[in-house]
C-alpha cells in the first residue's frame, strides 16, 4: 500500500537555520539512493542549491514581514512516500512525487523531489520550503491536515493508477466521529467538574452548620457553668 506522511522540520538545538536545510537536502539527494541524481526533480529551484535559496528566501520573507521566530520556526517540510515493492517503477515514484507537492502546495512553493532506491520498497523524500515563491507568506498546516494530505495524495495517485488509498470522504467520517467524541469527553469532564463543585459547596455548607453548633454548645456550657 503506498503510504505518505508529513513532518515540519525546525532548526533544533545546536544547529544554525543553514545546517539544519543542508542536513537534510544532503541526506535525501544522496547520489547513492537516487541512481546518481537521476531520480532528483526541482521545482521552483534548482536541486542542487535548493537549501541555499529557500534559506535565500526565508530571509527575504523576514526583510519584508519582519517576522522572526525562534528554534521552534518551520524552516521546511518533509513528506514521505512508499510504495510496495513493485507497485511502481522508480521514474513512476519521481513523477507522482511531483504532482502530489503541485497538487498539496498549489504550485506555491519551491520542492525538491528524491526517490530512494537503495531499499527493497521505493520512496520519495519531498522537501518544500515553508516560504511561498513571493516570499511574503509560509505555508500553514491546517486542522485537517490528514484529510488535506491524503486528498492531495489521492489524486496525484489517481492519475498514476495507484489506488490503494483510503477514501476521503472516510477520512473526513472518522474525524467528524473522533470530533464528536472528543465534544462527548470534554462535556463529561464539565459536568464531573460541576458536580465536583457542588458537592464540595455542600461540604462546606455542613462543615460551618457543625461548626455553629459546635459554638453554640459551647457556649450553652459556658452559661451553665456560670449560674
Amino acid at each position: 500500500m503506498a503510504t505518505t506522511r508529513i513532518m515540519p522540520l525546525h532548526i533544533g538545538k545546536g544547529r544554525t537555520e543553514s545546517r539544519a536545510i543542508s542536513d537534510i537536502i544532503d541526506y535525501v539527494a544522496n547520489p547513492q539512493k537516487t541512481d546518481n541524481r537521476r531520480l532528483i526533480t526541482g521545482y521552483g529551484c534548482d536541486s542542487r542549491t535548493a537549501d541555499a535559496e529557500f534559506l535565500l528566501e526565508k530571509r527575504q520573507y523576514i526583510s519584508a514581514t519582519g517576522r522572526v521566530r525562534g528554534a521552534d520556526d518551520v524552516i521546511a517540510y518533509h513528506v514521505r512516500q512508499s510504495f510496495c515493492p513493485g507497485e511502481i517503477t522508480p521514474e513512476e515514484a519521481n513523477r507522482l512525487g511531483v504532482e502530489f507537492a503541485k497538487s498539496f502546495t498549489k504550485g506555491n512553493h519551491a520542492f525538491v523531489v528524491c526517490t530512494h532506491i537503495d531499499k527493497s520498497h521505493i520512496h520519495n523524500h519531498i522537501i518544500w520550503s515553508a516560504v511561498n515563491a513571493d516570499c511574503d507568506r509560509k505555508f500553514r498546516e491546517e486542522h485537517e491536515e490528514e484529510i488535506l494530505l491524503h486528498q492531495a495524495a489521492k489524486n496525484a495517485f489517481d492519475e498514476m493508477g495507484v489506488k490503494k488509498l483510503p477514501k476521503v470522504k472516510d477520512l473526513q467520517a472518522e474525524y467528524a466521529k473522533l470530533l464528536e467524541e472528543k465534544k462527548k469527553t470534554y462535556a463529561e469532564y464539565r459536568r464531573s467538574r460541576e458536580e465536583m463543585r457542588e458537592l464540595l459547596t455542600a461540604k462546606a455548607n455542613v462543615d460551618r452548620l457543625l461548626k455553629m453548633d459546635e459554638e453554640q454548645k459551647k457556649e450553652q456550657e459556658k452559661d451553665h457553668g456560670q449560674r
